[in-house]
């Protein structure tokens, strides 16, 4: 078993490393250019749920009161006549991509650490590097992807969105694990 403290480097180095790769593939490319779409008439549905000053959160419409609510003649008609809508409001105001980047800086660090704890605890110091990636790469795929799943099953986020994210966390799982890899104590 590897010492997680002797890992700092390659936790550190793989964030940065993830960090920059998210920042090319969101900038750069046209990648995720469909991900969230429009509304039609947008200003005319804004302008029409300003009024009822919707808190930051989660919201579902129709929303039923209870299990025995969603098998309702009533509820099955308002899911029948739609919109049916899972919505997700936030505060007003300019969008601060400072806080954004710096948790996601801080959820890439978390991803790594565990992926670095799981193969310190499998792996000895001198491991081969290909054994290495292998279960430092399985750890941070799965750290960066499988959560998004639930998201397009449940509550219909766009497969094609998801598919593009999973393809994303493999890019940053690889690349978690060549820094783990490369810089494995030997």
């Amino acid at each position: 078993m590897v010492a997680l403290y002797s890992l700092w480097l390659p936790i550190l180095l793989s964030a940065v490393l993830v960090f920059l790769a998210s920042s090319i593939i969101h900038m750069a490319t046209s990648w995720h250019k469909d991900d969230v779409r429009g509304v039609p008439n947008e200003q005319k549905v804004m302008d029409a749920l300003r009024p009822f000053a919707i808190p930051p959160g989660d919201y579902a419409m129709p929303h039923p009161a209870d299990m025995a609510d969603m098998k309702s003649p009533q509820f099955q008609e308002k899911m029948n006549k739609g919109p049916v809508v899972i919505l997700t409001v936030a505060p007003n105001g300019p969008f601060s991509m400072g806080k954004c980047l710096t948790q996601w800086f801080i959820y890439s660090l978390v991803v790594s650490f565990f992926a670095a704890y799981v193969t310190a605890a499998a792996l000895p110091a001198g491991t081969a590097y290909l054994r290495v990636f292998q279960i430092a790469g399985t750890v941070a795929f799965v750290g960066y992807s499988f959560a998004l799943w639930p998201m397009s099953i449940w509550y219909h986020r766009s497969w094609a969105a998801t598919l593009r994210s999973t393809i994303d966390g493999l890019i940053y799982g690889l690349l978690t694990a060549g820094a783990l890899g490369w810089l494995w104590p030997r």
